[in-house]
């Protein structure tokens, strides 16, 4: 965990521009599912987020987000333990066949909240396990493609008479690639999850469509038709999470809770494509992050900060009182009203994990100011996606340089259901192994090398690995050194690689 580093991180910063009352401590955290950067307030001129681009303008974008593994239910465990997924062991899905789960000694976000006196309410996608790891008191339906549903059905939960304040976790499915919604419309959606013509829609959503060409194709994708369709397909889709955003922050304001609530807008990861999704390249890592804290006066900030996910779940306990300033961890009066599992403290199951540390550091004080000091790098841990997905990966990314250690390199590089049978790589994949995909070529993307060093400066798509080059030979050292010490920090198992086959 980075006690150290926690202590640099200057508390006393007006985060607070006053210390609020406990009962007026509330946090909504809003995770989009896939969805890279592409609003208004990152520079997309052409997709249309008003309501995203409000809480910018409201807050704090941070430009420099990244997530600690592409995969949905691996990255929504970090997000909600503050630990990297290789401790707190959900390594891959949670569904189905998949049946990946956090240990049982782990103590998650919702838990610490409850204990810390809030009331803690989920809609929308869960994703994680086991239940009682990740417990909320309470868990509101609603279709997790209509956000505007979504948030109507948390009117009762926000506006709830009570003296405790709330921790809302609204998660949309949107704007992942679409299953089976043929339960929720007359019509099978398209692959984005968007109403096929002719069916009645979203009850309350006002659908916002998209000219392919029109749309901004980033340098990790390949320009062709089958990738602007899907992206304008993307779009869509985000334009509806919009009006989520939009109908939620209505109701908070209605309630005469809106400039009591820390507000957090993110995503699990980046744009279900190859390039982005399962990956850390960083059309993967790079995500949205917007926060509109109600006590800091300075609005429509954009910070260049370096957080990652694992940052988040001590953010929300710092807002809420519930985090030690001085350690970095959760207050002894809160663990101390967690009953005691001896799954959880017992030093035979997972040692490596302890209640109340975290492997990220709260960036509340970031909040209303442009830059920070020690805030110049983040660390991944990738090992699955589906179960037949092996791939483990580390990364140490810094301001120029990112290295990524491919482990199990030798093996081509494994491809999620939907990823595979997407137009924007078959289009490709049909033409040959040697035919261009964005940076590199469908054989690059699927026959990967050990190691993989990047100059983002100069070579932001990672077009050029340098790990081979003589002339960086020093740099890949470094980079491995830090990675190592990583890991070593974050007692992963899998650093017995560096010894180990």
């Amino acid at each position: 965990m980075n006690r150290r580093d926690f202590l640099g991180t200057g508390m006393a910063a007006a985060a607070f521009a006053a210390e609020a009352p406990f009962s007026k401590r509330n946090v909504v955290l809003f995770v989009a599912d896939d969805h890279s950067p592409d609003m208004g307030c990152y520079g997309n001129s052409v997709i249309r987020t008003p309501n995203m681009d409000r809480l910018a303008k409201e807050g704090t974008r941070f430009s420099h987000a990244f997530c600690t593994t592409a995969s949905c239910s691996a990255s929504r465990s970090v997000i909600l333990t503050g630990l990297q997924n290789h401790a707190n062991g959900h390594y891959g899905h949670q569904h189905s066949y998949h049946k990946f789960s956090s240990f049982d000694n782990i103590v998650s976000l919702p838990v610490y909240l409850h204990h810390a006196g809030y009331r803690t309410a989920r809609c929308g996608k869960y994703h994680v396990a086991p239940e009682p790891v990740y417990q909320f008191s309470t868990v509101i339906k609603g279709v997790s493609r209509n956000p505007v549903q979504m948030a109507d059905n948390c009117r009762a939960f926000i506006e709830q008479n009570s003296d405790k304040p709330f921790f809302l976790y609204f998660c949309t499915d949107d704007p992942h690639r679409s299953g089976d919604f043929a339960d929720e419309l007359p019509h099978r959606p398209n692959r984005f999850g968007n109403p096929a013509p002719g069916s009645r829609g979203y009850p309350g959503v006002t659908e916002s469509t998209y000219d392919p060409r029109e749309v901004r194709v980033p340098g990790f994708l390949p320009d062709t038709p089958a990738a602007r369709a899907e992206l304008a397909q993307y779009y869509q889709s985000i334009s509806r999470i919009d009006q989520g955003v939009g109908r939620l922050m209505q109701i908070l304001r209605e309630a005469g809770k809106l400039d009591e609530t820390l507000f957090i807008y993110i995503s699990d990861h980046g744009i279900a494509m190859p390039n982005a999704k399962t990956t850390l390249y960083e059309g993967g890592m790079n995500s949205p992050c917007v926060i509109r804290n109600p006590y800091v006066a300075a609005r429509g900030v954009v910070n260049d900060a370096m957080i990652s996910w694992t940052d988040l779940a001590p953010t929300i306990l710092d807002f809420a009182g519930a985090l030690d300033r001085k350690t970095g961890t959760v207050k002894k009066e809160i663990l101390d009203r967690i009953p005691a599992n001896k799954s959880r403290i017992d030093p035979q199951t997972t040692p490596r994990v302890r209640p109340g540390e975290f492997h990220g550091r709260s960036f509340l004080s970031l909040a209303g100011q442009e830059s920070a000091q020690g805030w110049d790098a983040v660390y991944a841990s990738h090992t699955f996606h589906e179960i037949q997905m092996y791939y483990p990966m580390r990364v140490v990314r810094e301001r120029r340089y990112k290295l990524i250690w491919n482990i199990a390199h030798p093996l081509p590089y494994p491809f999620a259901s939907d990823l595979w049978a997407a137009p924007t790589w078959q289009a490709q994949y049909q033409q040959g192994l040697d035919t261009p995909y964005g940076p590199r070529t469908v054989r690059d993307y699927m026959y990967r090398p050990k190691f993989e060093l990047f100059d983002l400066q100069n070579d932001p798509y990672e077009r050029e690995n340098l790990a081979a080059d003589p002339k960086h030979a020093a740099l890949l050292q470094e980079f491995k050194d830090k990675l190592r010490a990583f890991q070593k920090r974050t007692a992963d198992p899998w650093i017995m690689k560096w010894d180990y086959e």
